[in-house]
């Protein structure tokens, strides 16, 4: 429940996504290959002590493999359904104890499980390469190791959507009957939009230095990234040209952390450190809407595209610390006071076309332009008690903190310039952990509340040219968000183990209320009886895996099944009721909760995998063959619906299959 779906790069994401130690900043650029990964955390709940202000969510901590100093090879290739194929390698090098290097290289493309008829072409094709460098350098006995990473991620890919408009929104009457009134399971396939292409290309560095002087530990991380797209996409998703943009922007931010850790005593450690952040960004989109015509880009149709600039500031300072005050208790307490600084500048070009190659604010009229700062120190503490080696007990409460902003899609002067306030949760938990059976049995339990105040969350509002426009705003009462939890794993021989979870999550809105429009007047909306997005009410998994040695090395099969009942994807309206004075005056509107299309069907995942590992002197080898959705669930990924306009989304990838030969040494 504690999520957000935008890719504005004015917005902050929940969930932070931390590679080798650098926060990405934004919610595009985040999915990350997992074939150079040495060690992945995800931890649930609010973060901001260590992490930031963005992490309200959780975080997915990602720490790539330092170079092994040593010759060495790790090489695989894929092939699959869609004529899907990928082809990865890293390679080290190093004198073995003083210097290291390591080269990797990526590659990634699929022809796509869409199927678009008007054009009697595959869809959603993707062709993707990331490429780069580490060097570490370890002087012998100095204490000091330091490590150089370079990478360049470049991606060309088909942004499809399909269409799920519905008679009664305004883009079905120009529509051919048969791609209206959809559904958002087996339809989604079949796409009828023109074509389009994404171009993304993302450098990145980071640098992280260490000096270990026995009492303390200083770290040093640096990071740099850049990105730069390009995107053209027909948003309507149908054969008739509605709505068909062109974006452009280019992203770079800055980041550095510094810090301390060590022990004051025995029993009390600590890590302690400062942090700065900054990043700029700047997005023109030409809009082609009810243009009629697909031969005429965009960038000539459009004498009013609009012109984004925002920039961001911030520092903070953190201290975490752990005490063991007495026998199996430890006390976990910490903080971070972070402080953001946002500006934003909002235009339209006013009358006239904007040569791509030359963009400035300049050449834009300002509808609007913000600058706020926000500041929030967010705490933390947690205890917890370890009876004997096998049982532990604990429980905790931290605040998680996302900073204010504002409104990229703003139309007008006054929402432009009115910022958005920091969202905080309160989250409390209390759990168990236990090894059983000689610890060949584990099991995880949890209890957990998270109280959401001012959450933001994007709401259609009066104004602008089109009559409608999208801003972020505050949720007045917030949201309340319980669940529970179980995860373990039972070891029933060496060659044979069993995994599973189970999940029960409870959340709802309290006071949303905001103002919308009912025929041509504006009257608060009422959506406290919409649910939350992405917020499942149910998951589980189970999941066994099973080895068998041989002569040649051994032989490891692994099956697991996903449940994950519905969730909705957007907050939106499947129908309204007006509330009157009793003088017929309508005085409000009650939103009877989110549209059904955006809503995903209940989800039964199965994937298998059958992998023959082989021996070979001094080299490692396996072959792969692996399926992923056996039960060929179709349903969206993403779905939303447009001010009564036009509705979209996005299909999860149905049954698929294929085969992998790997080598290492």
């Amino acid at each position: 429940g504690l999520t957000y779906a935008d890719i504005e790069k004015s917005q902050t994401p929940t969930v932070g996504v931390v590679v080798d130690g650098v926060t990405i900043g934004t919610n595009t650029g985040q999915l990350q290959d997992a074939f150079d990964i040495a060690q992945i955390e995800v931890l649930r709940g609010p973060q901001g002590t260590l992490f930031g202000a963005n992490t309200i969510g959780g975080v997915i901590n990602i720490t790539r493999t330092k170079p092994t100093m040593e010759p060495g090879l790790k090489a695989e290739l894929t092939y699959g359904r869609w004529n899907s194929w990928s082809g990865k390698a890293v390679a080290n090098y190093g004198d073995g104890t003083t210097w290291g290097i390591k080269l990797f290289y990526f590659h990634n493309e699929s022809d796509g499980y869409y199927k678009n008829v008007t054009r009697n072409v595959s869809a959603g094709w993707s062709n993707g390469d990331t490429y780069g460098g580490s060097l570490l350098f370890k002087p012998a006995g100095s204490g000091f190791d330091a490590q150089l990473t370079l990478q360049q991620v470049v991606q060309k890919f088909d942004p499809v959507v399909s269409n799920i408009a519905k008679t009664g929104e305004a883009f079905c009457a120009f529509e051919p009957a048969n791609e209206c009134n959809r559904n958002t399971r087996k339809d989604l396939y079949t796409t009828f939009g023109a074509a389009a292409s994404s171009k993304y290309r993302a450098p990145d560095a980071t640098l992280q230095m260490n000096y270990d002087l026995d009492v303390i530990k200083l770290t040093s991380i640096t990071g740099w990234r850049h990105t730069k797209e390009g995107q053209t996409q027909d948003f309507d998703g149908s054969s008739t040209d509605l709505y068909y943009v062109d974006r452009r922007q280019h992203y770079t931010q800055w980041s550095q952390e510094l810090r301390a850790s060590g022990k004051f005593f025995e029993g009390l450690d600590y890590v302690v450190g400062g942090y700065y952040f900054s990043s700029k960004y700047d997005l023109t989109q030409w809009s082609r809407v009810f243009g009629f015509d697909p031969n005429t880009p965009p960038t000539l149709f459009d004498l009013n595209s609009q012109h984004v600039e925002g920039k961001t500031k911030s520092y903070a300072f953190f201290g975490d610390f752990n005490w063991a005050f007495a026998d199996g208790f430890r006390l976990s307490f910490g903080g971070r006071w972070s402080h953001d600084k946002k500006r934003l500048f909002n235009g339209f070009a006013g009358g006239k076309l904007i040569d791509p190659s030359n963009v400035s604010a300049s050449q834009f009229v300002p509808v609007g332009t913000g600058n706020a700062s926000f500041s929030k120190f967010t705490p933390k503490v947690g205890i917890d008690y370890r009876p004997n080696s096998d049982m532990m007990v604990y429980a905790s409460w931290s605040r998680g903190y996302r900073s204010g902003g504002f409104s990229p899609r703003a139309a007008t002067a006054d929402t432009a310039s009115t910022p958005f306030r920091p969202e905080t949760v309160d989250s409390y938990e209390i759990g168990a952990k236990f090894d059983l059976l000689d610890r060949r049995l584990q099991i995880n339990l949890a209890g957990y509340v998270s109280d959401y105040k001012d959450m933001q969350q994007n709401l259609t509002v009066p104004g602008g040219p089109t009559g409608n426009q999208t801003i972020t705003g505050n949720v007045p009462g917030g949201a309340s968000i319980k669940g529970i939890e179980m995860d373990g794993s039972l070891r029933i021989t060496s060659n044979f183990k069993i995994t599973g979870s189970v999940a029960y999550m409870k959340s709802h809105f309290r006071n949303f209320v905001a103002n919308g429009v009912l025929g041509t007047a504006i009257v608060p909306f009422d959506y406290s009886a919409n649910r939350l997005i992405y917020a499942p009410k149910f998951t589980g998994s189970i999941a066994a895996d099973y080895s068998v040695p041989t002569s040649f090395g051994k032989v490891s099969a692994n099956i697991g099944w996903r449940h994950i009942s519905p969730y909705d994807e957007q907050l939106s309206a499947a129908s309204l009721t007006p509330v009157t004075d009793g003088l017929g005056n309508v005085t409000s509107v009650t939103v009877n909760g989110n549209d059904p299309r955006v809503r995903t069907t209940t989800q039964d995942l199965v994937d298998a995998a059958l992998t023959f590992n082989f021996t070979l002197d001094n080299t490692d080898a396996y072959f792969r063959v692996f399926a992923r959705n056996l039960l060929d669930e179709r349903t969206t990924t993403h779905a939303f619906t447009v001010a009564g306009l036009w509705s979209f989304g996005m299909a999860l990838e149905p049954r698929t299959y294929g085969a992998t030969i790997g080598v290492k040494f």
